[in-house]
């Protein structure tokens, strides 16, 4: 049997040499409150990429300063901020990974000691801020800033965008029956919700014709929230638009736990794959070679994304090779200690 987790993958003109992807996970290391990359960034993502996944997608990366998760998360807002991300991305690229850029806006899950926006004055729980309702004037300056985020990560050079649709920020909220509450276009139905977006996409389409990734949430565990049902008609729509592949996570629009387990989130990417006829991201406590073998086999998702267990081992795919009885080739510099 041919093992899939090491087979290559083409998405769009993107070639990886093997189905590991490191999931978008935020460092909140940016002292300076300026969103720059620093030392930090430099060794944290490389690292991956030496230990020999396909591809590395950056941190949730803020398309405003008033759209971060918190003062310390990394920036695409200003020109400033592309030469620190164009040498982040070139240091991932030198060790033989693909790099990509999760583009993202907190909305109301915003931490920050201004003013939040949100599609609707709705504040995440009793504990945190109060958003702003947003104006139809705010919504199309925010639709333009994700566009000119996505122009700054073409100059940047990376090769792969992905969309943070997911985990309660602004898009997930927007999306959402629960968070969204407007009477006016951008509200209503499904297709009202989604309109924002759509209009992302869109935009975003017009400049980047590389490998457009979406991260959502397929449940917001909330009998009135959304479902992975839901989430195949939205996959449908972005497919038309030229989304490439769903990223499916669960949960975060509403202060909801769900019940947590190996692959809890496995069905909800094979559910929207098939349903919607797209490729699909597998995350969420896959942590074994065999389990990640098994999810591929069975055509449940076409890449595997690993986030915490890539930060316990920077070198899983070697792990993975070895539990899975076959060899990849390690960097020149480590084939003394490789077996």
């Amino acid at each position: 049997m041919i093992e899939l987790l090491f087979s290559p993958f083409t998405i769009r003109g993107m070639e990886l040499k093997n189905r590991i992807v490191m999931s978008p996970m935020c460092m909140y290391s940016c002292m300076d409150k300026d969103g720059m990359v620093n030392n930090w960034h430099r060794i944290h993502y490389p690292t991956r990429a030496v230990g020999g996944v396909s591809l590395v997608i950056i941190e949730a990366t803020a398309v405003t300063r008033q759209g971060r998760i918190s003062e310390q998360d990394l920036g695409i807002w200003d020109d400033a901020h592309i030469a620190g991300l164009r040498e982040l991305v070139q240091l991932i690229q030198e060790q033989g990974s693909k790099a990509g850029i999760q583009l993202a806006h907190a909305g109301r899950k915003a931490v920050l000691p201004v003013p939040i926006i949100a599609p609707s004055a709705i504040p995440f729980n009793d504990k945190m801020k109060t958003p702003e309702a947003m104006t139809l004037k705010q919504i199309k300056e925010t639709a333009a800033a994700f566009v000119e985020g996505a122009r700054r990560a073409v100059v940047a050079g990376f090769d792969c965008l992905e969309l943070h649709a997911a985990h309660g920020y602004l898009i997930h909220e927007f999306l959402s029956p629960l968070s969204n509450r407007r009477e006016d276009e951008y509200g209503g139905d499904a297709a009202g919700r989604y309109r924002f977006l759509r209009e992302v996409i869109d935009g975003v389409r017009e400049i980047w014709d590389g490998p457009l990734f979406v991260r959502v949430s397929a449940s917001d565990y909330h009998e009135e929230g959304l479902k992975v049902e839901d989430h195949v008609q939205f996959a449908l729509w972005m497919k038309k638009q030229g989304v490439d592949l769903i990223d499916t996570s669960s949960g975060g629009n509403v202060p909801i736990l769900p019940k947590m387990f190996p692959g809890y989130q496995v069905n909800f990417a094979e559910k929207i794959r098939h349903g919607a006829g797209i490729s699909a991201g597998a995350v969420g406590m896959i942590t074994h070679a065999v389990q990640a073998e098994e999810i591929l086999q069975n055509g449940r998702a076409d890449l595997i994304f690993l986030a915490r267990e890539l930060l316990r081992d920077p070198y899983w795919p070697r792990t993975a090779a070895k539990k899975l009885g076959t060899e990849i080739t390690p960097p020149k510099q480590y084939e003394r200690g490789w077996k």
